[in-house]
């Protein structure tokens, strides 16, 4: 019986020398000479279907995708050629430690034609057995759908097999916002900290970290009480970089509260206090919050340091996002709409801010039933 079969327009099919059966199929002409594919399976039948395959993507326009390309020579080329120029900083570095970290271990050797949901399943699963939490499997993931989210557009695989695998169970980190009182006592304690301005206006304002110390006067106008959110600041490998906001609804103007005015006001002449001070140790920076010198804070020194103003205020042990949190809440608690909330935190749509809030909006309910039951009250 002979090895070599040609099945009818399936290109040729034939049994090598090491067992393993081998089909070509025409993928194109360039400078008139014909160009073909060679296709392995362990069968006939399963080569025959992958040629049959090709040549139905072939049809369709869809380029046939390289088999010998691996999961992580693709991620490379898609960190370099994609992300690098389309995120922030830290974001790519978040990127790239996550693949070099979590990926390439278990899938680096992958071809990323032949990658399966199951595999991906798999990979989660090994990840778990590794130690990794709910959170990093989770965020695994997401990059690696991102990822093959590009390769689906370039048809070089045809399906995203990361969005086709079940995503890890994460719990979400309950939100512990100060109350109105504790919120009043935190600021109270600011008045005499070092960096207590900065938390005020965190608190008072709902900013980010990044966005506060991201912060220039030329983005403040006291005269008409108003802040502009334009950029955040970032550690990255390289040192302190300033990047874009975090989403196109995070460029936004504010009014400012009498009580962030009265801060920024009374901040602006500690600080001018603090540039005559350092005289030539001073750096020039347009910063409204700085250190001694002039430079931007350090993340990790900030958060110290609130920890610390906690703790002499005795209040319970929050992070600075916090803040954040609890000026959302206040807001909410005294009847502002979650629409204005959604714009004010710069959240990208009003469903991320009724998510993140529904614990207070749910206690609103009670209010809202009482002050129903008030207008249609009957005089009797």
């Amino acid at each position: 019986m002979s090895n070599h079969r040609r099945g009818r327009g399936e290109g040729s099919i034939y049994k090598r020398s090491d067992g393993r059966w081998a089909g070509a199929v025409t993928i194109g002409y360039r400078n008139d000479t014909q160009h073909r594919k060679t296709i392995y399976g362990r069968t006939r039948k399963q080569v025959q279907e992958r040629i049959n395959t090709a040549l139905q993507h072939q049809a369709q326009g869809i380029p046939l995708p390289g088999e010998r390309q691996t999961i992580r020579d693709y991620l490379m080329l898609w960190l370099s050629d994609v992300v690098k120029s389309r995120v922030r900083p830290r974001t790519y570095e978040s990127y790239d430690s996550t693949i070099r970290l979590h990926i390439q271990p278990y899938l680096g050797r992958v071809s990323l034609a032949k990658l399966t949901p199951q595999r991906v399943q798999r990979w989660l699963a090994d990840l778990e057995a590794a130690g990794a939490s709910p959170r990093t499997r989770q965020y695994a993931r997401v990059v690696l759908r991102t990822a093959l989210n590009q390769a689906v557009k370039w048809n070089l695989v045809v399906r995203n097999a990361a969005a086709l695998a079940n995503a890890p169970r994460v719990v979400t980190r309950e939100i512990t916002p100060l109350d109105p009182k504790q919120a009043q006592r935190l600021l109270k304690h600011c008045t005499s900290h070092r960096l207590g301005s900065l938390f005020a206006i965190a608190l008072s304002l709902g900013l980010r970290l990044g966005e506060a110390l991201g912060l220039r006067w030329s983005d403040v106008d006291l005269q008409q009480g108003q802040l502009h959110i334009r950029r955040i600041l970032q550690r990255t490998k390289e040192g302190v970089v300033f990047g874009e906001v975090k989403t196109p609804r995070a460029y936004r103007t504010l009014s400012l509260p009498n009580v962030a005015i009265s801060t920024l006001t009374s901040h602006r002449v500690r600080q001018l206090e603090q540039r005559l001070a350092a005289g030539s140790r001073w750096s020039e920076s347009d910063l409204v919050f700085t250190n001694r010198n002039g430079k931007p804070l350090d993340r990790a020194n900030v958060r110290k340091q609130f920890h610390s103003l906690l703790e002499s205020a005795n209040l319970p042990k929050i992070r600075i996002h916090d803040l954040r949190h609890t000026a959302a809440t206040l807001l909410l608690l005294q009847g502002v709409n979650p629409r204005t909330v959604m714009e004010l935190l710069g959240h990208s749509d009003v469903t991320m801010t009724l998510n993140t809030y529904s614990h207070v909006l749910a206690s609103l309910k009670e209010d809202a039933a009482r002050r129903m039951d008030t207008a249609l009250a009957t005089n009797s």
